[in-house]
Parts: structure tokens; C-alpha cells; sequence
């Protein structure tokens, strides 16, 4: 019997927990698995693309335990009242390859984005920050908000959407949570005042949310809707003006916004700076950029944590997933002996 962690699990888990509270566990479950960066094999995520989006597999181990990720990308959902992101789980021992764990991961993907946002601002972004703008005010943008909110201070969340109904949404879900809200009529009028500025946009397709112009000295930004080959949001003269911190080159370079750069441009690795090995914000002026695709070890730290609390609070479900014949070795005699049952 294989625990599964269906959605209503998942949001009791949560809300027991708090969204904020949860972003911030994962989030130090990301760094600490990021300082042991050498026990994991990494490999980029295997995609299927499709005219539609994108199917994708993202596995990792770190020699205990082993996880994958399914998840989608299909920016046309939306119009179909579907979403555009959907994802499911596995975790499992590496000595038996046995399951310990099925999950929903269409809730804990939105968490574990937040929290890798949050992480990689905690040594990139300006001190005492305290206005965030969101570019893009869709399924991501409430968990990013009370992440930086709870995790770093963020005092003020300026809003724009091309859809004024998702930031009407979003105006309407973060009431109540401590910030001040500001809608705004444009992505320049957004990104006023604010040192730290997310990019969360869902179309697949090469865009300039935004230009060389907007972005100022001292700023730091989250680019985390360019996710896949031919997706990205931000000019490329932006990216030379940037100090651009990365998960995992192989597959950043791939799917990044530094697919509109040379493959030798420099890029530092968030683990290096984590470990100390490399810097991160090191001037008031410097502009960071980090370029954040998703790596499949931050699923697996979302996994590992949402084990934990499943295990805590008993929100699961038993499933009957692996057959278990009381001779191993006679998988048949337990199917034909079934006939009838």
C-alpha cells in the first residue's frame, strides 16, 4: 500500500501549516539540499513538446531516495478552463525502489516556485527591500507574494496583468495578509519603487515584458515564466546589464532567458553561492538577474518535506499500487487465483 497525498490532503496539509509557513519549510529544505549539491544526479528535465505546450519529466536521487516530477505547460488551457500547469509525484526508496510516497504536485509546484524565488533572493536581492513588483498575476502570483511577504519583508506588492481580471483576483485573494496591494495600469507603473521585480507570464512564445529602459541600478529580478525553447521574457540587453544566477546551466541554457545569449556567456550557480563558493549581491548598484527554469531537486525537496508532513499529520490515503504475492516469485499464481475473487 503506497501513501497517496491527494489535493484536499495537500490543502489540509497546508492550511494546517499556513501557505507562508509552508513556502518558507520548503524553502530551507531547498538550500540545505542545494549545500549538497554532489549527492544528487542531475539531469535536465526530458520534454515533449507539442504546437499545444509541454510534457515533461523532471527525476532526480540523491542515493536515499529517488523522485521524478510530471508536469504540463499549456498556456491555452486557461481559455479552456483548464490549468495551465498540472503536476503529480513520486518518491521512493533507492534500496528497494519502492514508492514511499504518490503526490498531487499542481498545489506544491506553486509552493515550491515561491520558495526557490524566495531562497535565491535571501543572498541576491537588496537589503531592507520592501517593494515587490509581479509581472504576470496568474495561478503563481498570490504563493510569490506571501513568500517574500514572510520570508523577506516585503511590505508592498505592485500588480499588472494584460488580463485586469487576474489582478482584480489577485487584489482580491492577498486582503487581509499584511501587504499593501497596488494594481496598476501598466508594467512600467508596476515596476516603480520596486527592488525586487518577478516575471511570471504563461505564453510560449519569445516576448519583452520587459525593456533595457525599465530596469534600473540596484534591482533584483525573478524571470520565472521562460520555462521551455522559444519562452522568455525579458529584452536581451537586460541580460547583459546582469549578473545572471542559475539552478542548472545544461538545462537553463536551453530554457532560460539566457537562450538569447552566447553558451559561454558567464553564469554563476545559485549552489555555489549558497556554499559560499561564489558571491551574489556584492553592490548596491549591481543588478541580479536569477534565471529560474525549475530543477528537479527542488521538487524532490518539496517532496521530502510534504513526506514529512504527511507522515505528521496523517493526511493521506493508502492506494493499492504494487502488487505483493506471497511468493514473489509467482506474480501468475496471485493473477489466476484472483479469478472469480
Amino acid at each position: 500500500m503506497v501513501p497517496f497525498v491527494s489535493v484536499a490532503d495537500m490543502m489540509r496539509i497546508v492550511n494546517e501549516a499556513g501557505v507562508a509557513e509552508t513556502i518558507a519549510a520548503i524553502a530551507d529544505r531547498i538550500e540545505a539540499d542545494f549545500l549538497r549539491w554532489d549527492s544528487f544526479d542531475k539531469v535536465a528535465r526530458v520534454p515533449s513538446h507539442s504546437e499545444e505546450g509541454v510534457i515533461e519529466l523532471m527525476p532526480t536521487s540523491d542515493g536515499e531516495f529517488y523522485g521524478f516530477k510530471y508536469v504540463n505547460g499549456h498556456p491555452a488551457n486557461m481559455a479552456r478552463g483548464f490549468q495551465t500547469v498540472t503536476a503529480f509525484g513520486v518518491l521512493a526508496r533507492v534500496d528497494t525502489g519502492y514508492p514511499v510516497m504518490l503526490s498531487e504536485m499542481t498545489v506544491l509546484t506553486a509552493l515550491r516556485t515561491a520558495a526557490m524565488s524566495v531562497t535565491a533572493a535571501r543572498h541576491l536581492a537588496p537589503k531592507g527591500a520592501r517593494v515587490m513588483a509581479m509581472i504576470g498575476n496568474g495561478a503563481q502570483c498570490e504563493f510569490q507574494a506571501l513568500g517574500f511577504h514572510h520570508c523577506l519583508g516585503i511590505e508592498e506588492v505592485r500588480l499588472w496583468d494584460v488580463d485586469p481580471a487576474a489582478t482584480a483576483k489577485a487584489e482580491r485573494n492577498l486582503r487581509g495578509t499584511g501587504l499593501r496591494v497596488v494594481p496598476c495600469g501598466s508594467a512600467e507603473e508596476a515596476i516603480e519603487g520596486a527592488q525586487i521585480v518577478t516575471t511570471c507570464t504563461a505564453d510560449k512564445r519569445q516576448a519583452t515584458i520587459l525593456t533595457d529602459n525599465m530596469v534600473g541600478a540596484g534591482v533584483h529580478l525573478n524571470a520565472i515564466g521562460g520555462d521551455c525553447p522559444g519562452k522568455t521574457e525579458l529584452h536581451r540587453d537586460i541580460l547583459l546589464r546582469s549578473d545572471i544566477f542559475v539552478e542548472y546551466p545544461p538545462q537553463t541554457r536551453i530554457e532560460g532567458e539566457i537562450q538569447q545569449l552566447p553558451e559561454d556567456h558567464p553564469v554563476t550557480e545559485l549552489w555555489r553561492v549558497f556554499a559560499g563558493e561564489a558571491p551574489g549581491r556584492t553592490s548596491a548598484s549591481q543588478i541580479t538577474l536569477f534565471d529560474s527554469v525549475g530543477f528537479a531537486t527542488e521538487d524532490f525537496s518539496a517532496l521530502r518535506h510534504i513526506h514529512g508532513e504527511m507522515q505528521r499529520t496523517g493526511h493521506f490515503t493508502l492506494l493499492d499500487m504494487l502488487a505483493d504475492p506471497d511468493d514473489p516469485r509467482d506474480l501468475f499464481g496471485m493473477v489466476s487465483r484472483a479469478v472469480g475473487a
